[in-house]
């Protein structure tokens, strides 16, 4: 490559010639000399810049080399470690590679080593099996020398033996099959007879849910309903009843689906007409007198039906609410009369197999005892009814017989299900129950049962065939607008948990009353 201060030198030398040649055409000496000048200014100032390019030129190069140097040694510093990386990689792989042979080596021998025990145990497991033949075939030769007969003998002789014992347990099974059938045939006459009962039954007092009240005026309605309707409503209020007056001449109704209740009513307003004093304080106490009477009925009622079928020595409250069962229903079914029906029922089954009837008699009497007090405690009429009798004092055999005669606890005796069965004798029999009015008057009660599950109820009264319930408060435990908030959930409840046609009216009363007495 050609210097570049060779370069700038012909440039200036070219520059003078230039000149040279200007100035001689010019021909001017003193131009010429200015022009010399010129050139050789020009020729020092090319100089220099051929001395900088030239330097330029060499530090362009030194750094150029180094960038080249120090690439390289970059790219061989990389090449090294991905070298060694491979490395590694390969040793990895070795050294695996050396484990795995190592196992299999490992395996290999541990395989060697089982065939050479599973062909020791089988070699040793012919030797015991031939040992075995052996030793069988000794004792059987010892055998039949001992008992001094042949295999084929032995074999006769134990199959006959087999066949004896199996005609002796056929003998036994045939003995006892004709002994099960002779006492299932005893039990099936035993059910003839119990069934023949059936022709057995008695009349019905015919249940209504409504009572008429003769007047002897119809002036007298309005002196029942009194002054804005205050008689009407302590009426209403102290006998748990719904008073219908209507255009009926000379009569008012009284509805209401418990009977004792609708026949203390009847009582009391009776008396009260005849009386001619009607006002609260009157009606307080004439409801009381027949609650009272009503009591002394089924009193004389009670002891009427233990009498009527035999039964002693019964605990005087146990015979007041048996004689309650009187004035109540079960499928339209009067419960009293049902009572003493499933008492006989039991009685003359009981005599048909050598039982005691007069405790039979008993059980089936009281059997529905639970009925009596299901609304004032928790559970089932049949449990209810034998906590009642235990507490009564009645025999355990008789309480376990009220507690089992729906099946809810298990029999224990013939007693048990000789109540069970004159009970369903009496209640199955045709035209011995009508299911709707049953339904109708459980509906009632579950509707009087809901209120009175509210904290501060007193009582509650379902009226107009319950489409309407009264619930009685207690002043001082429930507000005014509590009784509002109360009258909202409790008829809630009733469309949350209940069936009815219609609408059911609910109406909390809270009455406050303040007495005094003047001295």
């Amino acid at each position: 490559m050609t210097p570049l201060y060779i370069i700038a030198a012909l440039i200036a030398g070219l520059a003078i010639g230039l000149a040279v040649a200007w100035a001689l055409q010019r021909g001017q000496r003193g131009q010429i000399q200015a022009a010399k000048a010129e050139a050789e200014r020009a020729l020092a100032a090319a100089k220099d810049d051929a001395a900088a390019l030239k330097k330029s030129a060499e530090l362009e190069a030194q750094e150029q080399a180094f960038k080249l140097k120090s690439e390289g040694e970059r790219e061989l510093a990389t090449r090294k470690a991905e070298l060694a990386r491979r490395e590694e990689q390969v040793q990895g792989k070795e050294s695996d590679a050396a484990r795995r042979i190592g196992e299999l080596e490992r395996k290999e021998t541990e395989v060697g080593r089982a065939e050479k025990a599973a062909t020791t145990r089988e070699q040793q497991a012919e030797a015991a099996a031939k040992k075995a033949e052996t030793a069988l075939a000794e004792a059987k030769g010892e055998l039949e020398k001992v008992a001094g007969m042949t295999a084929e003998q032995a074999r006769d002789k134990l199959a006959a033996e087999v066949a004896d014992e199996a005609r002796k347990q056929a003998a036994i099974a045939v003995r006892k099959i004709e002994d099960e059938t002779r006492t299932e045939a005893e039990n099936r006459s035993k059910k003839i007879i119990s069934t023949a009962i059936q022709r057995y039954a008695s009349e019905y007092v015919a249940e209504r849910t409504v009572s008429v009240v003769a007047l002897p005026s119809d002036d007298m309605k309005g002196r029942i309903i009194g002054r804005e309707g205050r008689n009407i409503r302590a009426l209403e209020a102290a006998t748990g009843i719904d008073l219908i007056i209507d255009d009926t001449p000379e009569a008012v109704i009284i509805s209401c689906f418990n009977p004792v209740r609708r026949e203390i009513a009847k009582i009391a307003l009776s008396r009260l007409i005849a009386d001619g004093r009607i006002h609260p304080t009157r009606i307080e106490e004439v409801v009381q007198k027949a609650s009272e009477e009503i009591d002394q009925q089924a009193k004389e009622a009670g002891e009427q039906a233990a009498f009527d079928l035999g039964i002693s020595r019964m605990h005087p409250e146990l015979t007041r609410m048996l004689g309650r069962l009187k004035f109540r229903s079960s499928h339209a079914q009067n419960l009293l009369l049902h009572s003493v029906e499933v008492g006989f029922l039991a009685g003359v089954m009981a005599g048909e197999l050598g039982l005691n009837v007069k405790q039979a008699r008993r059980a089936g009497l009281l059997h529905d005892i639970g009925k009596a007090a299901d609304q004032e405690v928790e559970g089932s009429h049949a449990a209810v009814g034998a906590e009642l009798a235990r507490k009564l004092g009645e025999a355990p055999r008789v309480v376990h017989a009220i507690a089992a005669h729906h099946g809810e606890v298990p029999p224990e005796s013939v007693l048990d299900n000789l109540v069970d069965a004159a009970n369903q004798l009496s209640g199955q029999r045709p035209g011995a129950r009508r299911e709707q009015l049953e339904s109708y008057v459980k509906r009632l009660g579950d509707l009087e049962k809901l209120c009175t599950d509210y904290p501060g109820v007193e009582k509650a009264f379902a009226i107009q065939a319950g489409r309407e319930v009264r619930v009685m408060v207690e002043n001082a435990s429930v507000s005014d607008d509590q009784s509002v908030l109360m009258s909202k959930e409790i008829a809630k409840r009733i469309e949350d948990t209940m069936q009815y046609p219609g609408q059911v009216r609910v109406c909390v009363i809270r009455e406050t009353r303040a007495t005094e007495y003047a001295k």
